[in-house]
């Protein structure tokens, strides 16, 4: 069944301008386009559409929306990864919701809130600080390297961890499916990898991400977060970038 582009926007609630836009960006194109010109939708981009509206209430810009559904073909992996933001954004919008109430309930009563209540559900700064205090400890015991301590800006933060997440599991998925470390689809997955590390703030080229692979080879810390995802990642990783640095040299 085909749904016309006003079909689609009264279901989805989306406005036709929005899913013109979305055509026009490659986003979410049509199944076909009729012989009088009009768009038309199966089943399959519904649930496209679907999925990048639980990325948009996740505040992911389009940008990356669309690097992450065009590398990330398995909607099951789509949606349970999707449902983990979505609980962990509920979750802290619990905290949240619970200080205003108690903030609420001081007010009327006459009572302060105690200091240590007044900015439950704000940390999530705090948060991303705990996850990496154990690698930021590694570094400085065991190279005096300090990782910056500037604020985190959480969004951004949140945007890599799910683009390096899904990079992570192309490559994991490229090792198990025996395809080759220097087969042209994994030197694509390294180079949209790049392109979206340098897009937002880094400086890596080729020869640095290779580095950087030879370096988690001869890092426990590093090797073992590596192979506690699969055996040889780390290894595959390496060999694969590598080849890619050799290509681009």
């Amino acid at each position: 069944m085909l749904f016309t582009v006003k079909e689609v926007s009264d279901l989805s609630k989306v406005t036709i301008k929005t899913l013109h836009h979305y055509h026009k960006i490659g986003l979410l194109q049509p199944a076909e386009i009729s012989e009088a010109g009009y768009r038309l939708y199966g089943t399959k981009e519904l649930e496209r559409l679907q999925t990048i509206l639980f990325y948009r209430e996740l505040d992911f810009p389009l940008e990356q929306i669309g690097q992450l559904l065009d590398r990330e073909p398995d909607r099951a992996a789509i949606l349970a990864e999707q449902e983990s933001l979505m609980q962990q954004r509920r979750e802290r919008l619990d905290r949240i919701m619970d200080t205003l109430r108690k903030t609420k309930a001081s007010l009327e009563s006459g009572k302060p809130l105690p200091q240590e209540e007044l900015f439950v559900g704000f940390e999530e700064e705090e948060a991303w600080r705990e996850a990496l205090q154990e690698q930021t400890d590694y570094l400085q015991e065991q190279y005096g390297i300090e990782l910056q301590t500037e604020p985190i800006d959480v969004q951004e933060m949140n945007e890599q961890a799910a683009e390096a997440a899904a990079f992570m599991r192309d490559m994991t998925a490229s090792l198990q499916g025996g395809v080759m470390h220097n087969d042209p689809r994994v030197q694509e997955l390294i180079r949209d990898h790049l392109t979206f590390m340098n897009g937002h703030g880094h400086q890596v080229s080729a020869a640095d991400f290779a580095a950087q692979t030879s370096f988690f080879m001869q890092d426990d810390f590093h090797l073992k977060m590596l192979e506690g995802q699969q055996i040889g990642l780390a290894y595959y990783l390496n060999a694969a970038a590598e080849s890619y640095a050799k290509a681009e040299a």
